[in-house]
Parts: structure tokens; sequence; C-alpha cells
């Protein structure tokens, strides 16, 4: 019998800055050629007022460091930013107030009688305004977003063919999008202690001796796993987002609609991610509210359940009052 030869493996090279700019001539980007170009043109105008008036010693102590910085400005990098932009937003930044408030009113001046030292806080903007009971975000700019998380699967470890239809599957979850999406993916920390604590509970209820002696070593393994090591979980987020209604209604009535909208693409999304055997939930208010938390201030200890800074606390985790 014939068996069909297994189709060669796909292969696709992706560059990893995506966004990076084309190149137009000489490897260089139409940035970096205005500079050039505009370094380039400023001295040879000196040269030209005062190649007659000065020596050339000290027309080249003028125009070398000249055409030196040009060049360091149009070729060198900082964080993956031109040192033009990287110097531009640094001034931003050195102007910019570091005490920033939650005010979505505006900061209130002082009264007439009370001399002001120093400055006031400026007001803490934020693209996420709130976030609604189902979830969605409402943005600052009057949109609405929702995030969805979703799980990962072992590509390599399919067949050829099995890559090809997953392949097939995803561009066409991706062609079938009318608005665009942004793919998040970020590492985590990983706490194994809570783990450990419940194969320690569940061990010693287990109906044989081998078995709670083996749950008690594999507790003991994952907890000098969990100090030993800096453990990492990936998270994959979808940010589907909907832009504000043109229609002259209310507003909040304009939001409903919109993170309706939202969600049906989420819901959508959803089950066609599912046909490729990626699990995917959509994030209700408290984990959106938690992922929030963690995307402004990574690497720190975020409890789930916070309250808000209006919100009377009436009990405790394990007690109450």
């Amino acid at each position: 019998m014939k068996h069909d030869a297994e189709p060669p493996p796909l292969l696709a090279r992706i560059p990893a800055d995506i966004n990076q700019p084309d190149k137009i001539a000489y490897g260089l980007t139409i940035h970096q050629l205005l500079i050039v170009t505009l370094t380039g043109g400023i001295a040879a105008a000196i040269y030209y007022l005062l190649h007659q008036l000065l020596p050339v010693v000290i027309l080249a102590a003028i125009l070398l460091p000249l055409i030196a910085l040009g060049i360091a400005i149009a070729l060198g990098k900082r964080d993956g930013l031109s040192l033009d932009r990287f110097a531009w937003a640094a001034l931003l930044h050195g102007r910019a107030s570091k005490r920033l408030v939650a005010a979505p009113d505006g900061i209130a001046g002082p009264p007439r009688w009370c001399r002001l030292r120093g400055k006031l806080p400026a007001p803490l903007c934020l693209p996420v305004r709130a976030i609604r009971t189902d979830g969605a975000l409402e943005l600052a700019d009057g949109g609405v977003a929702v995030l969805v998380e979703t799980g990962t699967l072992s590509f390599h470890l399919r067949t050829t063919s099995e890559q090809a239809a997953l392949v097939g599957g995803f561009g066409r979850w991706l062609n079938s999008l009318e608005a665009p999406v942004q793919l998040l993916a970020r590492a985590r920390p990983a706490d194994l202690t809570d783990l450990v604590q419940a194969i320690e509970c569940q061990a010693e209820a287990l109906p044989h001796a081998a078995l709670a002696q083996a749950a008690r070593e594999h507790a003991a393994y994952l907890a000098d796993l969990n100090t030993s090591r800096e453990l990492l979980t990936r998270q994959v987020l979808i940010v589907l987002r909907g832009h504000p209604s043109s229609s002259r209604s209310r507003r909040a009535i304009r939001r409903d609609a919109s993170a309706a909208v939202v969600l049906r693409r989420a819901a959508e999304a959803e089950r066609s991610l599912a046909a490729l055997g990626i699990t995917t939930r959509v994030l209700d208010a408290d984990e959106a509210a938690q992922a929030l938390t963690e995307c402004l201030d990574p690497g720190a200890v975020h409890p789930g359940g916070q309250a808000l800074p209006d919100e009377l606390i009436t009990a405790t985790k394990g007690s109450t009052r």
C-alpha cells in the first residue's frame, strides 16, 4: 500500500521586532536619512559661510563634532528608541510632574489666602476610567475593551498536518476580525505555596501509607523548587476593543451598546479558539482589575478581592466583624 508522504514542516521566519521601520537606502530608515541629511546640510552651510573667514583647523573643530553628533543621533539607540526620540522622551519626563493623584475632575487650586510652596500634584490620567460589572473596561477616549485570557498549546509536538490545521484555523479567526485586537503575552512569578499545602493536607487522607509518603515527597520537592528557583508562568491575554459609537444618543447608552458588541466579539473569539483546542475565558470585573493591577505594578504581591477606596470593609478572610 502506498502512503502519502508527510508534507514538509511549516517554517516561517518572523522578525523579533515586527514594528521595525523599513530600510530605504544604505540600510537606513527614512527617519535616519532625514537626520543625516539635515546634519550634512547644516555642516555644508556652516562651511560655505565661514570657510573664507576661519582657518581649516577651527572649521574642522566645529564641523567634526557636529557631524559626529548627527551620526550618533541617527544610528544610536537606547532601550529600543533612537537617541532623538529617547532625548525627547527624557525631556518630557523631566518636565512632567512626579506627584500624581487620582482626580478625574481635576486638581482644585489653593484658596487665595494660602501661599503655595512648590507645585500641586497633577491628575493621574490612566487609559481605563472604570471597570463595569460585566468585565468591560471603559476607556478614557470613550471606547470599551474586554480582556480574554487564553491558554497555550504545544505546537512543535504536533504533526505537520496538525500544525497546518492549527495555522489555518488561527488564520481564519484573524481574517474574521472586524476591529484591531492586541495579543499580550507576559510572564508572571509563580508561587507554589498553596499547592504544597494542599498536597500535604490531602496526603493525610490517602488510603495507603505508600501513597501518602509519595505525596509528601512530591510536596517536599515542590517546596524546594519554589524556594531554590524563580518560577515563572506565562499568561496570554487578548484585548478586544470597541470604538465609541458615532450616534447622538446618551453617553451611557453608547457605552452599553459598545460593551455589548465587544462582549459578543469576545464570545465569538472564545468559540473560534476553542475549536483549535485553546481554552479561553472572558475576565470578569475582579479578574480584570487584578490583571490591570499586575500590569501597573509587576513583580509585587497583589492579593485579590481588594476593596474600593470608598467601599466599607465589613469582613476579612477567616474572620468577621
